[in-house]
Parts: structure tokens; C-alpha cells; sequence
């Protein structure tokens, strides 16, 4: 395979009990033709129409060949790799982000299959933030927020805005205490040197890198983890 210019992890072997739904959420249809995961790829498609050479690390489970299936409608646009979670030896996303680890390349971003960025501005947000890890190592696309509930199961941030830049002071996932925080990260985006790190954003208890990241606030992150969406 060429060496890629990106890399993406794209974890798609959740489970989504909350979801409720006999599919995987990320193939709920918002449109015809139009998936929740078209929708989260958008800024990944984005940065192969920039001119990028994407690698798109995707985490499945044996539940999850429908996904797998769908992906083959992007063949043309990234470089695909397919990495098997096993939930017995790593568990969860920061597990799903280890699994996936190993065959990533360049910078890497983590992408959510169930995270929507929306507004103006959000499908150039993700090449952006590629290009803020070059000045701090790590980036967000963030979306402001102040509601505790949506707080507790978000990857929450405490962010803050000096000479026109606005970065993370404090940042943790799922908070019980959202007291402190005022937006939550959808992707993620850091140096190839630093990925090894990129695990411990979705790790309970663990020390979060993104304190001292950019923040690229965008005007919207929709989270279709409920049907509700």
C-alpha cells in the first residue's frame, strides 16, 4: 500500500445498547441514500478531495459485517484497512483505538462512526485541525455546550479563548461531575509521535493529552446513539 499522508480511526464494534435499534446506528438513514456514517465521513472525504492520501483504520466485530459491507462505497476514496477488536482483550473505544493503532500512518484523527458535524465551516473542520497538530501536537473539533446531561456522555472539555486561539484546559470522558466543562470533543486529530497517547482520551481514570490542544469550535455535533438522534 502507499504510505498514507492520514490516517483515520473509524471504531465501529460498539454494541450501541442505548441505540435500540436490530441495525448498527451508524447506518440509520437521515436522507435517502444518506447514513449517519456517510454523514461523520464527511470531513474525512474532505481531506482526500484536498489532495490527501487517507488510510481509514476501521475497528469491526463480527456483529458489525453489515457496516463492514457498506464501507465498500469508499473503496475508491480511501486506502481501507479492517482491524478485528477483540472485546475479550480490549475492551471499549480505548480499546478499539489500540487495536487500530498498529496500522495507522502520518498523523492520525479519531473519528466517531456516530458523531455528526454539522454547520458552516464543519466539512473543511477536520483538515484544519490536521493542520493545528503541527503547532500543539494535539487538536479538537469541538462544539460548545453548557446542557450536564449531554456533558456526562461526551468526551468533555473546559476550553477557553486567548489571542484569538481557543484551546483545552481540562478535558475528560464522561464525566459524573460536569461542573467545569462548557463543550465536548467530536474527532480528534494528533502527530504521528503522539498517537501512541490517543488511547488514553476514552480511558477512565487516565490523564487526558488533549489539555493544551487547539479547540476548532464548530456550530453543531450531533451524537446518534439514541434513535432519537
Amino acid at each position: 500500500m502507499p504510505i498514507p499522508d492520514v490516517s483515520i480511526i473509524l471504531p465501529c464494534a460498539g454494541f450501541a445498547t442505548r441505540f435500540g435499534a436490530p441495525y448498527s446506528k451508524e447506518l440509520h438513514c437521515l436522507a435517502p441514500g444518506v447514513t449517519v456514517l456517510d454523514r461523520s465521513l464527511e470531513a474525512v472525504v474532505e481531506l482526500a478531495k484536498s489532495g490527501l492520501n487517507v488510510r481509514l483504520v476501521v475497528v469491526f466485530g463480527t456483529h458489525k459485517l453489515d457496516t463492514v459491507s457498506y464501507l465498500a462505497r469508499y473503496a475508491g476514496t480511501f486506502q481501507m484497512v479492517f482491524v478485528y477488536q477483540d472485546q475479550a482483550l480490549e475492551p471499549d473505544l480505548d480499546g478499539a483505538i489500540r487495536s487500530a493503532l498498529p496500522m495507522t500512518q502520518g498523523p492520525v484523527a479519531l473519528v466517531l462512526p456516530d458523531i455528526v458535524v454539522s454547520g458552516a465551516g464543519s466539512a473543511g473542520s477536520l483538515l484544519a485541525a490536521l493542520r493545528q497538530t503541527e503547532v500543539a501536537g494535539w487538536s479538537v473539533v469541538a462544539a460548545e455546550e453548557r446542557d450536564p446531561d449531554t456533558l456526562r456522555q461526551m468526551g468533555a472539555l473546559a476550553v477557553a479563548e486567548g489571542d484569538g486561539i481557543v484551546t483545552v484546559r481540562a478535558a475528560t470522558d464522561k464525566p459524573s461531575d460536569p461542573s467545569g466543562f462548557n463543550a465536548f470533543w467530536g474527532m480528534v486529530a494528533v502527530t504521528e509521535e503522539e498517537a501512541h497517547r490517543l488511547p488514553d482520551v476514552a480511558s477512565k481514570g487516565a490523564d487526558s493529552p488533549l489539555a493544551g490542544a487547539v479547540a476548532l469550535i464548530v456550530e453543531r455535533i450531533v451524537n446518534y446513539n439514541t434513535t432519537a438522534g
